[in-house]
């Protein structure tokens, strides 16, 4: 079972921030299960304005639907779904056209008893917008001892796959 470590994952988001600041390349979130963690570890970095462009948290479904994804989005698919976290990515990009978008949906420590029937503990949807190529996985995250921990993983998950997003255009 992997393992996740606060310190290591503030000093990858530390080293993450640096890096788009040397590239000049600005980010934004559209967080739903991390409320804001990913955009506030971005900003515990000096130099974050020139990056982060804003961050919208939209834990409820109509958040999500008043920044711009499609009701029917989450309709068809779910609040819970890949489609759900990519539309969010892609509309956080639109509003403050930024070079990345994160999308961030899914299910912490317990059911969302507003959608019960989709919603699996430890499962997030994560949506990327890298330059206009939008990209969707699921992951797994195990038990984790607090609710910040919970976050701090996501963000940990989406780090590695901006990180490698990144090194491959390097």
């Amino acid at each position: 079972m992997k393992k996740y470590n606060e310190i290591e994952i503030r000093k990858n988001y530390e080293r993450l921030t640096r890096q788009l600041i040397e590239r000049e390349l600005t980010i934004t979130t559209m967080e739903s299960a991390t409320a804001g963690q990913i955009a506030s570890l971005i900003t515990d970095t000096e130099g974050s304005s020139a990056v982060l462009k804003g961050a919208f948290i939209t834990y409820c479904n109509e958040a999500k639907i008043m920044q711009g994804v499609p009701k029917e989005i989450i309709e068809k698919h779910s609040v819970y779904s890949i489609e759900t976290a990519k539309a969010m990515a892609k509309s956080c990009v639109k509003a403050y056209h930024a070079d990345i978008g994160i999308g961030v949906t899914g299910t912490m420590g317990n059911v969302d008893p507003e959608n019960e029937s989709e919603s699996v503990p430890g499962q997030v949807f994560l949506g990327i917008s890298f330059r206009g190529k939008i990209t969707g996985e699921v992951v797994e995250i195990p038990p984790q001892e607090s609710r910040l921990m919970y976050k701090l993983a996501v963000a940990e998950e989406i780090y590695e796959k901006i990180f490698l997003m990144l090194n491959e255009q390097a």
